[in-house]
């Protein structure tokens, strides 16, 4: 049986780890869609003993677009032309003995570098895109094609709703959805974790003026029907620790 982490596991994953981070980064422009999906249709995609998890027993898909600067290692300056990239991640949401985290089906970014290095050392499926991010009159708008395996595009304009920024309450959609810090990866049959830590996302609303896309069937999932949940997020800065084995990929019994 899937039982969700309680609230007050939740929570405490915003505290920042111990130990030292290996990475700062700078998040910003990001655009969180989220659409609702049926449990099992995730469930062949994730790997146990990692859970999927839920909000009031519903499971989600996200698509995030977002633009990062500062990249480096934590001792180190940013290096100009390597430091700054834009980004696209396909995402839900699982948790392993109550810990509540992401699960990436893809990340896409415009950084040859970035996209070796994270693969190398962090195991994640990292894809190298054209990625182009521009603003005109209020709306952003961001254009992706990968050109090469798995090819894939993603075209979205979006406008940000006027007014203050507001932060997730705990116990809410938003902060289920947008409050996450840590990430689940799988690597020579075993389950690996990455903790993160920034400041509470700003978070406004937004509203799409058009989208289309490919990435989910890219993934090999089932394209989700309706418009997508969207909330505008950032700038945050980010801290990185360093990969950690938590667990043994669970062989299954067929």
């Amino acid at each position: 049986m899937n039982e969700e982490p309680h609230l007050e596991d939740r929570v405490a994953e915003r505290r920042r780890p111990e130990g030292t981070p290996v990475m700062h980064q700078s998040w910003g422009k990001l655009l969180f869609m989220h659409w609702e999906v049926p449990v099992e249709s995730l469930r062949p995609h994730i790997p146990a003993p990692l859970e999927i998890d839920t909000f009031r027993e519903k499971a989600y898909v996200a698509l995030t677009p977002f633009t990062m600067w500062n990249v480096r290692p934590i001792f180190t300056p940013p290096i100009p032309w390597l430091s700054a990239f834009h980004e696209l991640n396909c995402r839900t949401y699982v948790h392993l003995a109550d810990e509540p985290g992401v699960w990436f089906f893809s990340l896409d970014a415009n950084s040859a570098l970035g996209v070796w290095g994270a693969r190398l050392l962090y195991h994640l499926p990292y894809f190298y895109s054209q990625i182009e991010l521009t603003e005109s009159d209020g709306a952003i708008d961001y254009n992706l094609k990968r050109p090469a395996e798995k090819r894939a595009r993603f075209n979205a304009n979006w406008s940000v709703e006027k007014g203050d920024p507001f932060h997730a309450i705990p116990g809410s959609i938003e902060f289920f959805l947008t409050e996450r810090y840590c990430l689940f990866t799988e690597h020579n049959e075993k389950i690996y974790r990455c903790r993160i830590h920034h400041e509470a996302w700003p978070l406004r609303y937004a509203g799409l003026n058009s989208f289309e896309t490919d990435l989910f069937t890219a993934n090999n999932l089932i394209a989700p029907n309706g418009e997508p949940m969207v909330h505008f997020g950032g700038p945050v800065d980010v801290e990185i620790w360093p990969i950690e084995s938590v667990a043994e990929v669970e062989k299954s019994a067929d």
